[in-house]
């Protein structure tokens, strides 16, 4: 398996320039070809109209959605002509609430898709939608990239959470390429129950598997001694000199899957080290 496309998705001409940088250096490194999709919010919600509204305020904010698309999209194409890598944009227009369908389409023909972190100041809401809509509706791998941060493609140490779930299995998956490269892959283990199938060897099946894949592996078995699970993880990657972590996605709502779980989010908002998500 290799990263062939690369997707990512600018929602603001400010926030372009670290993100279509990671994104850069990504498709750059895998000989990938790179697709940006230049999204314009029309952040009225559909069949709703507030009092003294007409047909031309309507008009006025698809109007004003259009062309925050296209400036995102001139940017971009301004930014990416210097570039020695195939791309591609893309300036679509969608209501908030219509971002999944939107983003969900194109990710689920991507192999990676890239992002910043959605979470701080000058952030808007359709930031975070795009990254639940690529991990949830589209299906794909998602790179978060905190501000600041480079990528690494072959990381000295990549900490990977393992809990024997189907999303930490996915995400695991969809790394490989990156876990071959590594110098070392610590399969961190948070409080294994003591009844559970690995009860005897937390994290031995998972090692033997990438192992074979000739990722060199060792296992890492954490007390719970911080108040959360993502806390425990960040401390370890500070306390290893992580370069990357891979963990599953996790829904918060059954009703709606796009809401990112307590965990995944508060990984997302303590984040010092680029993140490879998959549901």
């Amino acid at each position: 398996m290799a990263y062939k496309t690369v997707l990512t998705i600018v929602t603001e001409v400010s926030q372009t320039q670290g993100q279509i940088d990671s994104a850069v250096a990504v498709a750059r490194a895998e000989d990938a070809h790179l697709e940006v999709l230049c999204l314009g919010v029309d952040r009225t919600q559909t069949g709703y109209y507030y009092a003294g509204a007409t047909a031309f305020v309507q008009q006025e904010v698809l109007d004003r959605a259009q062309e925050e698309a296209r400036e995102t999209e001139k940017a971009v194409n301004d930014r990416l002509s210097r570039e020695d890598i195939r791309w591609s944009t893309e300036a679509v227009v969608a209501q908030i609430g219509a971002i999944a369908t939107v983003v969900g389409l194109r990710a689920r023909f991507a192999d990676l898709v890239v992002m910043s972190h959605p979470y701080g100041s000058g952030r808007g809401q359709e930031l975070e939608a795009a990254v639940e809509a690529a991990l949830f509706e589209g299906q794909a791998p998602v790179l978060i990239v905190p501000d600041g941060q480079r990528v690494n493609l072959t990381p000295r140490r990549v900490v990977v959470a393992w809990n024997q779930s189907d999303e930490a299995m996915n995400a695991i998956r969809e790394a490989l390429p990156l876990l071959q490269r590594a110098q070392l892959v610590d399969i961190t283990v948070i409080d294994p129950p003591a009844h559970g199938p690995e009860r005897s060897d937390p994290g031995g099946q998972l090692s033997q598997w990438l192992a074979r894949h000739g990722v060199k592996v060792e296992v890492s078995v954490l007390a719970k001694t911080l108040p959360r699970v993502s806390d425990v993880i960040n401390r370890h990657v500070r306390d290893s000199s992580a370069q990357m972590v891979v963990m599953g996605a996790y829904g918060h709502s059954r009703f709606r899957e796009a809401i990112l779980g307590g965990a995944t989010r508060n990984m997302l908002e303590q984040a010092e080290v680029p993140i490879l998500m998959a549901h």
